[in-house]
Parts: C-alpha cells; sequence; structure tokens
C-alpha cells in the first residue's frame, strides 16, 4: 500500500493545546458574566472592527440571545457550535428565549446546509459537564455536524485521520454569504 501524507496544518493549535489565534483583536467590550478565557465569550464579545472580529472568532451569524461559529477543530465539513452569547453552562439556566432561539438556530442551520454544502443528516449534539465530554463545562453549546451516506469512509479506522475537504476560512465565506 501507498504511503499518502494528508496536510493539516491547522490541527497543530489543537495538538499544542492552543485553541486561540496567535494575536487576537481585544474586544471593545464583554458582555456581563463573561469569561474572559472563553473562546465562545470572546467570539460574543463587541468589537470595534466587527467584519475582522468575526473571521477571526470564526462567527457566521449573531442573533439576540445565541451565535453561530464554526468548530475551529471539526469533525466534518461544516461543523458548527451554536451556543448562547451569555456564559451559561446548564440547560435549566437558559432563559426562554435563549432556549427557543438555540432551537430555531439550528433548525435553520440544519437547512442551510442541506442546501449549501448538500449534507443528507445531521448529528446534533450536546455534552453537559465535563465527565459527559464538554470541552468548555461552562459556556453550553451544541454542536451541529453534517453527515453525508458514506462519509465513514476507511480513513478514521484505518488511520485515525477525519478528511475535511474545505478550509475553515472557505466554509466561513460560504456560510457568511448564505446567512
Amino acid at each position: 500500500m501507498d504511503e499518502q501524507r494528508i496536510w493539516a496544518p491547522w490541527r497543530i493549535g489543537y495538538i499544542a493545546g492552543d485553541d486561540r489565534p496567535s494575536e487576537p483583536l481585544a474586544p471593545a467590550a464583554w458582555l456581563e458574566g463573561s469569561d474572559e478565557q472563553c473562546f465562545m465569550c470572546r467570539a460574543a464579545a463587541s468589537y470595534e472592527a466587527v467584519d475582522t472580529a468575526q473571521r477571526e472568532n470564526l462567527v457566521v451569524h449573531a442573533g439576540k440571545h445565541c451565535l453561530v461559529m464554526l468548530n475551529r477543530y471539526p469533525y466534518t465539513n461544516g461543523h458548527l457550535l451554536v451556543a448562547p452569547l451569555r456564559h451559561v453552562g446548564e440547560l435549566h439556566e437558559l432563559s426562554d428565549d435563549e432556549h427557543l432561539e438555540a432551537m430555531q438556530t439550528l433548525a435553520r442551520f440544519t437547512q442551510l446546509l442541506s442546501t449549501l454544502i448538500s449534507a443528507e443528516g445531521f448529528n446534533v449534539g450536546l455534552n453537559l459537564g465535563q465527565v459527559a465530554g464538554a470541552g468548555v463545562p461552562g459556556h453550553l453549546h451544541w454542536h451541529l455536524v453534517p453527515r453525508w451516506s458514506g462519509d465513514n469512509n476507511f480513513m478514521p479506522t484505518v488511520a485515525g485521520v477525519r478528511m475535511i475537504p474545505q478550509s475553515l476560512e472557505a466554509m466561513w465565506e460560504s456560510l457568511v454569504e448564505a446567512v
């Protein structure tokens, strides 16, 4: 079998444990109750250069109560995170408005990704608590993972590698244009 190399330089941040841009923009204002170490709180903060901050933070949509951002370390192409703007870690802590907007946002983006990248199905996941796999247990967020027939090929099984065919920047541009 011929050896093939898959070059994915964006993964080094994940491997090294550094999931923030090298010199992130400084927010003009943080939302009340924000955790300044939380990347979702950073994405929800106010910035003078809004367009630049949204691109840097991979935010594709910000609503009244929730935001949508690309997962910097995606399982599949178009893997999104839907999170309340507020730094809140438990479902029972969400307001009715936050919960409703999160569900409506998930529905909207499943429809959008079905059209934009021909997703045939989705996994929608919520990890509550660190023992349940929450990487950021203090800031609740749903994973919206597009799926396709046959997308679970031999690569994860044999090589421990996931193939993602599009750069985060190209996916961000497609989503922002479509929203």
